[in-house]
């Protein structure tokens, strides 16, 4: 039996309420668990594009950001479902409410990062791991 997506509504900006939700929702991952609050509103702050879902009681239920200079490159992070919400279709909206955000038509490429067994999800968006030449690099903080 398939669980039927509850009603939402797409946001832009987020609440100190669910601030608290996006907390809670990035415990439960491993690549964001160790995130705290300070510096989750320093980077909410410097995002460019903020697409939550919200439910009827106004509760985050899902979320994505964007970076991005609004030509030529952009930048997805963070596309995360809260676990009792998953297999409803809710990431598949996040990611429709990206590729069709009005201020991100003009951007000639998109990336995002995402483990292996993610790769045919995001392949429905035309999102793909034949970057040519192109190898990303990352530094970490020392």
């Amino acid at each position: 039996m398939t669980k039927k997506i509850e009603q939402y509504r797409i946001v832009e900006t987020l609440t100190e309420s669910q601030i608290s939700d996006l907390m809670e929702l990035y415990k439960n991952e491993f690549w964001c668990d160790k995130r705290n609050r300070e510096d989750v509103v320093k980077m909410l702050a410097a995002t460019d594009v903020i697409i939550g879902l919200v439910d009827e009681g106004d509760r985050l239920i899902a979320f994505t950001r964007v970076m991005t200079d609004f030509v030529y490159r952009a930048m997805v992070f963070d596309v995360i479902v809260k676990p009792t919400h998953r297999k409803m279709g809710l990431g598949a909206k996040l990611m429709d409410a990206v590729v069709n955000h009005p201020e991100l038509q003009a951007v000639e490429k998109s990336y995002l990062t995402c483990l292996p067994n993610m790769m045919p999800f995001y392949e429905r968006w035309g999102f793909t791991d034949d970057l040519g030449e192109i190898q990303f690099m990352q530094r970490t903080k020392p």
